[in-house]
């Protein structure tokens, strides 16, 4: 079997036991998720989906964001984690998307990466999530799985993106980063994965192994 067989096997099988690939980021509008996965580094979704309610219901638009001090932000952001930077970069991106986007959450890369706070994980969510354009987000799940997989060889997330997007159908990329987020988080657990009943088991090398 190629790489390319097995991804697309591993595709096939992911959308079966998860047919709803959904976002595990509450949002409403396309800077709401940008602000969001800022929010998530080194910080649980759930809890971002905690906090997050209240800080766009008091600041409802980018300009009510880019009209509050950091300070400001940062007291209802705490109970994320390094909310001191987080809220500089919530701050800073909401003023540079409105003074050079016109308040539009741009659906380029390049442009995403020149925001504060964004790196090609965020950039790669937002053009999948908001623009449907074929992405891979490689978070922590992501990477951990594809290498059990035998789909990527590294750790490094720029150079997992690279490899991915060699072998997996880019049109499923998206869904299938999605996917792997709730199959790592029910079955394939770090520290003792369900190889037993996992479902990409008859594709991947380390269950095989």
């Amino acid at each position: 079997m190629t790489k390319k067989q097995r991804a697309a096997e591993a595709v096939r099988l992911l959308k079966e036991a998860y047919p709803d690939a959904i976002c595990s980021l509450d949002y409403v509008k396309p800077h709401e998720l940008l602000i969001s996965v800022r929010l998530a580094a080194q910080c649980t979704d759930a809890r971002v989906n905690m906090v997050t309610p209240a800080l766009f219901e008091k600041y409802p638009t980018l300009e009510a964001l880019a009209a509050a001090t950091p300070e400001e932000i940062g007291e209802m952001i705490k109970s994320c984690g390094l909310y001191k930077t987080k809220a500089r970069d919530i701050c800073a991106m909401s003023k540079m998307l409105i003074e050079q986007f016109d308040g539009v959450v741009p659906d380029d890369m390049d442009k995403l990466l020149s925001l504060p706070g964004v790196g090609r994980k965020t950039a790669n969510l937002i053009l999948g999530d908001v623009y449907g354009q074929p992405a891979v987000v490689c978070d922590t799940h992501c990477i951990r799985i594809t290498n059990l997989l035998g789909l990527t060889t590294t750790k490094d997330p720029t150079k997992c993106e690279k490899e991915l997007r060699a072998c997996l159908p880019m049109e499923e990329a998206n869904d299938f980063c999605h996917r792997l987020v709730l199959h790592g988080r029910a079955v394939c657990v770090a520290r003792r994965p369900d190889c037993a009943n996992c479902v990409m088991a008859p594709v991947c090398k380390s269950a095989k192994a």
